[in-house]
């Protein structure tokens, strides 16, 4: 794998070291595959994360946001005292899987069904920070009033 040195970038820029911590992180969570996911777009402002957790209880599942980076973690219970695998081939092993949110998107909720566990959010923009028409004034001058009065 491919390593990519931040560092030049951090002496000619100033406030995009948060953007390279990000490129870092993320080259180093494509590590391991699992468990697999998809990242989908159901709306102009929505999104949904699904997570295959096949075997995963939901207590045995923990989603958390914090300072916009999401975390799903998977702890598994052991259970395999009264079992006798010939052939063990589904991975039900720990995991976490971090995805880094843009700023004013929220976690709206999260559902498991089937194997899937489906992570929905939102991006919600303050109204401070959407687009406003602003009306535009007109006012008559005092040359043209005086005119038209003469």
């Amino acid at each position: 794998m491919r390593t990519i040195d931040f560092s030049p970038l951090y002496r000619s820029v100033v406030g995009f070291d948060r953007l390279a911590q990000i490129l870092e992180t993320a080259t180093v969570d494509q590590a391991s595959g699992y468990p697999p996911y998809n990242i989908e777009r159901t709306d102009e402002n929505a999104y949904r994360i699904e997570i295959a957790v096949a075997g995963f209880r939901s207590e045995e599942l923990n989603v958390e946001v914090k300072e916009n980076l999401l975390t799903v973690q998977g702890r598994k219970t052991a259970n395999d005292a009264e079992r006798r695998f010939l052939h063990r081939g589904l991975a039900e092993r720990d995991f976490e899987r971090r995805f880094q949110l843009a700023d004013y998107v929220v976690v709206t909720d999260a559902h498991l069904s089937d194997g899937l566990l489906s992570v929905s959010l939102r991006r919600e923009l303050p109204e401070a920070l959407k687009p406003r028409r602003i009306e535009i004034a007109t006012t008559s001058s005092p040359l043209i009033e005086g005119e038209k009065a003469a």
